[in-house]
């Protein structure tokens, strides 16, 4: 058996596009840092069903690797490492608040 690691839920929003975290208070942020950190799978698996509910406000929600950082989570994958920094055919949203 496999030991489970923590995760974070993510989801682009649906009408923007951008890449959301889901908090601990049901919110949906696009700062990862913000994001609950689910350290126990049973949870984790709820809370993943919580956020696919959400229909009318993200779409693909899944459960991403992460790991308790200074400032809260962070990514454990480049594939999360890119989505927090925001699209990359040009500088917007995020990028260009950097």
């Amino acid at each position: 058996m496999t030991r489970f690691t923590p995760k974070v839920v993510t989801a682009n929003a649906l009408i923007e596009g951008d890449a959301v975290w889901l908090t601990a208070d049901d919110r949906w942020t696009r700062d990862m840092r913000e994001a609950e950190l689910l350290e126990d799978e049973a949870d984790a698996a709820i809370r993943l069903l919580h956020a696919q509910a959400q229909r009318n406000v993200v779409v693909g929600a899944y459960l991403a690797d992460a790991k308790a950082g200074r400032d809260g989570p962070e990514p454990t994958h480049f594939r999360e490492a890119f989505r927090m920094r925001g699209p990359s055919n040009y500088a917007h949203g995020k990028q260009v608040e950097v």
